[in-house]
């Protein structure tokens, strides 16, 4: 288990009144995982985050962490974990940025060796050769943010902890970074940890969903289950080699739109796909289909409302 909480709670005292900011978080987090930590600003998230890489004290529960107390064993933790905050930056500022991962390796102590090899491979991978001789204070917001997972990478991470690492990137920026962080999960050697509001993170890097509001997880599963308890209806998209009247009466159907003159009809439906389909096509001659399923947005606006 590469995180495991007990009943972890932490409050705040302000003008003599104790507020709890998080109350009793249990969390189960196995090695390899990538999981997406959710909430509204104020939920919670970045003071569980702060408990569980040793920077605040509980004051209840229990926190493990690559099997350590993140507390009294913060330093070896350190070596153990990468953070990457989106709008704070490890890296030096007037340095350029082939000098801040030198560093970086120094300070953890990383074998030459391993170094260089870690670093080739997150340079060819995040597209970093044009740029490593410049000045972090001159890069581009989206090639800093490449600069920062590197960072948090080049000790060869057990966890890997992301607050918000796409905030302000641009489409292409995000897509890469995406893209990487994926492949490097994908092997199973870093666990990821991803707290954000750009919600399409979620989905393109995690299968499990952890949602948190007002400082307790009103939620845990994987991201397919919570969508087919918590989403709502979908929607098959029919294409139709001639025109044709909507399609009512069909099992499961709840609302048919038509449109482009009855080429094309929308079926917001419960249940099967497949069976709603293969009754779809006794009826009508069908060019194609496309299943559009509830958005990620969607389903947080839902369990927020619950």
């Amino acid at each position: 288990m590469i995180i495991q909480t007990r009943g972890l709670g932490r409050d705040f005292v302000v003008r003599r009144t104790r507020i709890p900011a998080v109350a009793d978080v249990g969390l189960d987090v196995e090695r390899g995982e990538a999981v997406g930590f959710l909430g509204p600003n104020g939920a919670g998230k970045s003071t569980t985050i702060k408990m569980l890489t040793g920077v605040l004290v509980p004051t209840a529960g229990t926190a493990r962490v690559c099997g350590l107390d993140p507390v009294r064993e913060r330093k070896a933790l350190a070596r153990r974990i990468g953070v990457v905050f989106g709008q704070r930056s490890q890296l030096w500022w007037d340095l350029p940025l082939a000098e801040s991962f030198a560093l970086h390796g120094a300070i953890h102590r990383v074998p030459a060796a391993r170094h260089r090899e870690r670093l080739d491979e997150c340079v060819e991978l995040l597209d970093m050769a044009a740029f490593l001789s410049t000045p972090v204070r001159q890069l581009s917001l989206g090639q800093r943010m490449r600069g920062e997972v590197t960072a948090a990478l080049l000790h060869s991470p057990e966890l890997l902890v992301l607050d918000e690492p796409t905030i302000g990137l641009d489409l292409a920026s995000k897509e890469r970074l995406r893209t990487f962080l994926a492949a490097v999960n994908a092997r199973g050697d870093v666990t990821l940890l991803l707290t954000t509001h750009d919600l399409p993170d979620v989905e393109r890097l995690c299968r499990r969903v952890v949602v948190i509001d007002k400082g307790r997880v009103l939620v845990d599963d994987d991201l397919a289950t919570l969508r087919r308890r918590f989403a709502g209806n979908r929607t098959l998209v029919v294409d139709l080699v001639e025109p044709a009247g909507p399609l009512h009466g069909l099992h499961g159907v709840v609302d048919v739109a038509v449109e482009a003159q009855g080429m094309r009809q929308r079926l917001e439906f419960t249940g099967s796909a497949a069976g709603l389909i293969a009754e779809a096509a006794r009826r009508v001659e069908i060019r194609d289909v496309t299943v559009d399923e509830p958005s990620i947005e969607d389903l947080v606006r839902t369990l927020y409302a619950s």
